[in-house]
């Protein structure tokens, strides 16, 4: 049971007839050791519409992100380590399909981490898995069967991103919300030794929970000496006695990116977490998929170059731009503490003691729970020690709401004189300040606003001629296996492939995989009436690693981990069998039509065409009008376009269009003059 162990350890400041005093000492020593404020790219694919971003607008975007006294001014990058699985919104590419292959060009996390530490030299980066490629359960599925095979796969990730991009990773996880292994735990740390990876620290195990992990350090000596932190997800502000008994840092490893924020003060306050790692770093998926808006910044409009700035970034500066990993904060109760009237405050100081900086906020947690109503209150804090000797404070404030409506973010505010050690505050609810003796701060922004919004462009079109191979296609939203750039095809140059052809070991929450197929979306979630068409190219002849045929798809109503749940109009062909069939759902227990044609062209290589319009589906093979149905139920309304594989294994796309129907119904109607082909 997780336990507000400030209440058992920590008395409440004393309460004043009119003002609420609060000291704050340093002669007696210091708290812990602040580990920083950071966010999450993964879990999953959470980044992905960023890299599409026309570069002016990317530039801001991740400005506003990671360069230091500008935005959020994060100090930690935390970015999922793919493993071909659907990990929340997409699923992310894994760096070794096999034991024998190694490739650190897939993804775009490297990306990411580049641009992070080029704005930031000093960024944390850490990295975490959801998911593993097939391989590293074995036979059984366990990935914890053979902790040395698992442990090596996470290390060469490691020396894979400084060897190739002179990346240091700090910290490393242990399987997102998954059970943990001890043994495997102690085997990583081994192997991170041996390989020249001791700089990286783990933190475990990325679950829910404290007393399970906890205890398990307690007692063991060589577990607890393998592990830097311990990291919970959502830990809802408190941690746990075991917890705080281990010594070890206490981290929410994952945390919530919603306005009654400030989580890390109330994390440490509340809780002694040291770090805090909100997700999701960007919101930039797509709008339709799960979790959308959970960002810090949203940047959803990669096409259109728009993105939002929300509040969260700016309580987020309210922290990073002032203090730095390795600041130290005063002991609860003298300089840490919770206000008597709602609310909370921390105190940090600069390792060197020269800098220090309070941060104190009134944000009430739940609108309509009275357990959380924050009232306006006085209050005098008191500074002693050698805190005393500071004379004034910089201030940069925020107003969340106030009864006019209004609202101020970040605003720097005249300096504060301190007299005789004191400060005196008039709060109310909402509001956040930050009290610092760093002249650095800064609100940063560009001169000309982003774009105006707009819907996904159509007609779009893709014939893959410009990526890198081995790049992920910007505006395909991989749900379940994996797609990326392959050159070198006769005839077509640059292609798609579908590449994953193990079934992976899944995120346990997640049951994507368990449809045994790969499947990707893309455009607008509102599409209803359109037109997809692309080559699609399956090797003939039986193989292991060819898929068991493709699709093209409308209106899919669901993605994510719900993928499973989707209804949509799914055009399947295998010409390996020489059969098509149509479906309103992904198990294909659905069928609006199906059978055999002739009109495989007998080679590699078949263009495909889907036209749903109201409830008429139209469906194209090399030409000729396959089937046309009216019987697409009243259910299946809305969603994205999508193509994928009828099983995991190899597929490729080409020349990839989408168009409004009635460009669709005017390309069906040139093909009219052609026999159907069905039997």
């Amino acid at each position: 049971m997780l336990l507000n162990i400030f209440i058992i350890l920590v008395s409440i400041s004393p309460v004043l007839s009119e003002r609420d005093l609060y000291h704050l000492d340093n002669s007696n020593g210091l708290g812990r050791i602040f580990d920083g404020i950071g966010g999450i790219s993964g879990g999953g694919a959470t980044s992905k519409l960023l890299v599409n971003y026309p570069e002016k607008q990317r530039n801001e975007i991740l400005d506003y992100v990671f360069k230091p006294n500008f935005g959020a001014s994060l100090h930690i990058l935390k970015v999922e380590i793919g493993g071909d699985t659907q990990s929340t919104d997409g699923s992310e590419s894994t760096h070794m399909r096999t034991p024998d292959e190694e490739n650190y060009q897939r993804g775009y996390e490297w990306w990411l981490m580049q641009e992070a530490k080029k704005r930031n030299p000093n960024i944390k980066l850490y990295g975490l898995p959801w998911g593993w490629p097939g391989w590293v359960g074995g036979d059984t599925g366990n990935v914890y069967d053979n902790p040395e095979q698992t442990a090596m796969y996470i290390v060469k990730w490691i020396i894979g991103a400084r060897t190739h991009y002179n990346l240091t990773i700090d910290y490393v996880g242990i399987w997102n919300e998954s059970p943990y292994n001890t043994t495997y735990i102690k085997t990583l740390r081994k192997m991170l030794d041996t390989h020249g990876c001791s700089f990286t620290k783990i933190v475990a195990a990325d679950f829910f929970h404290w007393d399970n992990i906890a205890g398990d350090v307690l007692a063991d000596p060589v577990l607890a000496d393998s592990i830097y932190a311990i990291g919970v997800h959502y830990p809802e502000e408190n941690s746990s006695l075991y917890a705080v008994d281990t010594g070890k840092q206490l981290w929410a490893s994952e945390d919530h990116a919603v306005k009654s924020n400030m989580r890390w003060n109330r994390n440490y306050v509340n809780g002694y977490m040291t770090g805090t790692v909100i997700w999701a770093i960007l919101s930039a998926w797509y709008p339709g998929l799960p979790w959308i808006g959970s960002g810090l910044l949203n940047a959803e409009q990669p096409w259109s170059g728009y993105y939002e700035i929300p509040q969260y970034i700016w309580l987020a500066a309210h922290t990073a731009q002032f203090t730095e990993p390795g600041w130290q904060y005063l002991r609860h109760g003298v300089g840490v503490d919770r206000l008597a009237g709602g609310g909370t405050f921390v105190s940090l100081v600069s390792p060197d003691g020269k800098d220090f900086t309070i941060i104190l906020e009134t944000v009430q947690q739940n609108y309509t729970g009275p357990e959380s109503v924050v009232q306006p209150q006085n209050v005098t804090l008191q500074l002693k020690g050698t805190l005393s000797r500071v004379t004034s404070f910089n201030v940069w404030f925020s107003q969340l709401t106030d009864p006019t409506g209004a609202t101020a973010l970040f605003e720097s505010r005249p300096p504060i004189q301190v007299v005789d050690g004191v400060i005196n505050l008039d709060l109310l609810p909402d509001q956040v300040y930050t009290f610092t003796t760093l002249t650095t701060g800064h609100k940063g922004s560009f001169q000309d606003a982003p774009p105006p919004p707009k819907d996904f462009p159509l007609p779009y079109t893709d014939d893959f001629e410009s990526y890198e191979e081995f790049e992920e296609p910007f505006m395909i939203a991989q749900q379940t296996g994996s797609y990326e750039v392959v050159s070198g095809q006769s005839d077509h140059g640059k292609v798609i492939r579908q590449m994953t052809i193990q079934h992976p070991v899944k995120w346990v929450w997640c049951h994507a995989e368990d449809l045994g197929l790969s499947a990707a979306v893309f455009g607008n979630y509102h599409w209803s009436d359109i037109y997809i068409e692309a080559d699609i190219g399956i090797d003939q002849g039986a193989s292991s690693s060819t898929a068991n045929g493709a699709f093209l798809a409308a209106r899919i109503s669901v993605g994510g981990c719900n993928l499973p749940d989707s209804l949509g109009v799914f055009f399947f062909i295998n010409p390996a069998e020489e059969t098509y069939q149509v479906t309103t759902n992904l198990e294909r227990n659905q069928t609006l039509i199906n059978g055999r044609t002739n009109t495989f062209s007998g080679t590699k290589w078949n263009n495909v065409g889907l036209l749903v319009k109201g409830s008429m589906v139209i469906g194209t093979l090399n030409g000729y009008q396959l089937f046309n149905v009216s019987s697409v139920p009243e259910t299946v309304e809305i969603g994205f376009a999508g193509l994928g594989t009828g099983s995991y294994g190899y597929a490729d796309y080409d020349n990839l269009k989408v168009l409004p129907p009635n460009d669709g119904l005017g390309i069906i109607e040139r093909l009219r003059y052609k026999k159907s082909g069905i039997n």
